[in-house]
């Protein structure tokens, strides 16, 4: 019997080149597939909900893969976490309608970016935030996040050499968040994402933190769609899927 299984994952990227599958690199998608090969007997394509880049971790990715098995999601959800390595961990497993896609029925994502914003770098942590010694000036990086609110055309925030033919995307929700022992979180929603979209924004963000740029600069970065106006990418470990939702 064909089934339609649904997964979310949870892992730390840093030992991985993204999440899709390489013929030469380790990467998150590649791991799952080696597991459900075990287990199946059979080739099993596994769907993400979209991309993550090398060194980007997730707490909520979401996948799907078909299937003909007797077998039921327990048994997947406790038999991948048996075969996968220790930095990828299937959350949740549960059957769905053959017709779910786990690319596009995606409704909304959500992404947050840390960043460490004092003098004295992290031991633990350090593979999880952006260090950034000098300090920023947090409502100037606020004042600038009502630009991107709403549906613009992100091309200014797009990589380079990964032109799309529609750029226009909609954020529904954009927020800093000052933690303890001098962590920032980015915070951001919407209903999709381009190539290094979010670490361009966060790149930018910094580049007005550091009073290099004003907000009113960071509206004119937006509004030219100009890659090479904005900030540097941030680097990818500082950058988490949170949540996808559907």
């Amino acid at each position: 019997m064909l089934k339609n299984f649904k997964i979310a994952i949870e892992y730390d990227g840093t030992a991985y080149h993204g999440w899709q599958r390489q013929a030469d690199d380790q990467t998150i998608q590649g791991e799952i597939e080696k597991a459900l090969m075990t287990m199946t007997g059979s080739q099993v394509t596994l769907t993400g909900s979209g991309r993550t880049d090398a060194g980007v971790h997730a707490f909520g990715q979401v996948a799907n893969f078909h299937c003909h098995t007797a077998l039921d999601s327990g048994v997947f959800q406790k038999g991948l976490n048996s075969l996968l390595p220790k930095d990828i961990v299937i959350t949740m497993c549960t059957q769905v309608s053959v017709k779910f896609h786990a690319r596009y029925d995606v409704k909304s994502k959500s992404y947050h970016y840390r960043i460490l914003n004092r003098n004295l770098p992290a031991a633990i942590f350090r593979q999880y935030a952006w260090h950034i010694r000098k300090r920023l000036d947090l409502d100037a990086m606020v004042g600038s996040l009502g630009y991107i609110i709403g549906t613009h055309d992100f091309k200014a925030f797009e990589g380079t050499g990964s032109p799309r033919a529609n750029t226009i995307r909609s954020v529904m929700h954009a927020d800093l968040e000052k933690m303890d022992d001098g962590y920032l979180v980015f915070k951001i929603q919407g209903n999709g994402f381009l190539k290094f979209m979010v670490r361009n924004i966060v790149g930018t963000l910094v580049e007005v933190g550091l009073g290099k740029i004003t907000p009113n600069d960071f509206n004119k970065i937006l509004l030219s769609k100009d890659r090479n106006l904005a900030g540097v990418t941030a680097p990818a470990h500082g950058l988490f899927l949170m949540q996808v939702n559907y």
